[in-house]
């Protein structure tokens, strides 16, 4: 299994980096992870719109989901692609699906995640974790590796069941220790807070995800506690 990051920043893309996206690869089979603000055009240096074969969405927030609009629209209108299965939190894609005055129906097949089910070569489990919409935390398994990727949530119990022994965990960290501001600390998590999680669930490779776009990543990887890297545009990972 490879791992390959579009983008890992939170809230709106920068200048040099796209929102949360990441391009899973196993057997042949191309999977695409939350195509967040401006994911799509790394997306194409490394495949062409036709070659994805599914699309996961942990929740409906837009630096999570809104470029697959783009995806869809280079699908249906500039090349000969079979439907794209789409999954993700029923309702969760109704706003970016309604973008568009292009009817692109014919280009997507929209499926509610399950607590667990299979896509391509891969078996994906979810866990239903705290955000300020719903969220499912994925872990995906194929060819003995697992890959554990939490979307956006809050601290909880749960997270040490999704990321457990995972060979890597892609964690929320919009924060280096303190979520801002405080109310918002049931719905977003610390890279300190992603630290502790990786150290309790035995995962073999942290990568902090999510961080504001003005964050220091230094800051975050020295929160972690944890031997950690940062999310970042063309970061591999082989698995």
């Amino acid at each position: 299994m490879r791992l390959t990051v579009l983008g890992g920043v939170g809230a709106w893309p920068t200048a040099d980096q796209a929102c949360s996206g990441y391009l899973v690869e196993h057997d042949g089979f191309t999977l695409l992870v939350d195509p967040g603000y401006a994911t799509f055009p790394p997306l194409r240096t490394l495949v062409p719109p036709a070659s994805v074969d599914a699309v996961l969405v942990s929740h409906g927030h837009p630096d999570h989901c809104a470029d697959l609009n783009p995806l869809l629209r280079a699908r249906a209108l500039g090349t000969s692609a079979p439907v794209l299965p789409v999954h993700a939190p029923e309702g969760a894609l109704d706003r970016v699906l309604a973008l568009d005055q292009v009817r692109l129906d014919h280009a997507v097949a929209v499926h509610a995640v399950e607590r667990s089910f299979e896509v391509g070569p891969f078996r994906v489990d979810t866990w239903d974790l705290p955000h300020f919409v719903p969220n499912a935390g994925l872990r995906l398994t194929a060819g003995g590796a697992v890959l554990a990727y939490t979307g956006d949530t809050g601290p909880s119990p749960a997270l040490v069941d999704l990321a457990r022994d995972a060979d890597v965990f892609v964690a929320e960290a919009t924060f280096a220790r303190h979520v801002l501001p405080a109310d918002n600390a049931p719905y977003l998590s610390t890279a300190e807070q992603a630290g502790a999680t990786a150290h309790r669930a035995g995962v073999g490779r942290l990568v902090l995800a999510h961080l504001w776009p003005d964050a220091d990543p230094a800051e975050h990887l020295e929160a972690a506690g944890h031997p950690a890297e940062v999310a970042v545009r063309g970061l591999v990972v082989e698995l």
